[in-house]
């Protein structure tokens, strides 16, 4: 029996091409909760203001895509700063987490392009 081990994206590895300088990237809070992939399409909950994984069937704030997160996130019980491309970029659709056509969409509205 072998052991296949798939490796997760990488810091970035989800743009194509931003803005120059750091035009396209915004410092930001998320939520305590679980391991997120660089990658991760991210929300807004409306109460708060933490950047938690987009969720289209939610009703909190996190249904609307606002960005995505530059580098993963390990676990944890309490907010986390990150990085989030959210303005002027494209980005590679096969390299994304919890993307779906309502997000797409959404970051459209963000100048942020989905290849």
């Amino acid at each position: 029996m072998r052991n296949i081990k798939v490796e997760g994206n990488h810091t970035g590895e989800y743009l194509l091409s931003e803005g120059e300088g750091k035009i396209s990237r915004e410092a930001i809070v998320v939520a305590a909760g679980p391991f997120l992939p660089a990658g991760q399409v991210l929300g807004i909950k409306t109460v708060g203001g933490e950047y938690v994984p987009y969720n289209n069937a939610a009703n909190d704030g996190s249904e609307v895509a606002v960005g995505i997160l530059y580098a993963p996130l390990p676990e944890l019980n309490v907010p986390r700063r990150a990085v989030a491309h959210i303005r002027l970029c494209e980005v590679s659709a096969d390299r994304l987490t919890g993307l779906d056509a309502a997000g797409c969409a959404d970051l459209k509205t963000r100048h942020v392009i989905i290849r």
